[in-house]
């Protein structure tokens, strides 16, 4: 198979529909408009003109980045997908972020040791604690 990442926005469908196949949680049209319009960087990862990948950096663009949004459909996971949606967002991270910027994320479904081999750190107490809000 040949996969083809580009640095695309995905379309707010697309966007919710791989989300929801990779198993994370829905999010509404409006708020994905939203927030996709207010991404720094995103790819997504096609198979000849099919969808089937994405990930996304947001912050402000300087202090703050997060990354987000690193979704695989199930069909295309374990085909090394992750790892070069990661390392195009790292590479930008790296091209972008200013000295001294904290870049964070969420490991969702047991993936931290995925994230290590990026240079992520668990945040455990007592120095730090990962904490979060959802608005339902």
């Amino acid at each position: 198979m040949r996969y083809v990442l580009r640095h695309d926005v995905p379309s707010v469908e697309t966007y919710i529909d791989i989300r929801l196949a990779a198993g994370l949680s829905r999010k509404s049209s409006q708020a994905a408009t939203v927030g996709l319009s207010n991404g720094l960087f995103s790819v997504v990862v096609y198979l000849d003109a099919a969808p089937v990948g994405i990930g996304r950096i947001i912050g402000d663009g300087g202090c703050f980045f997060e990354i987000v949004d690193i979704a695989v459909r199930p069909e295309h996971q374990k085909k090394g997908l992750g790892d070069m949606i990661m390392r195009a967002l790292m590479r930008w991270i790296h091209e972008n972020a200013p000295s001294t910027a904290y870049v964070s994320l969420m490991a969702d479904h047991g993936t931290p040791k995925f994230y290590e081999r990026y240079g992520f750190e668990a945040s455990l107490p007592p120095k730090k604690s990962g904490m979060s809000l959802r608005i339902a």
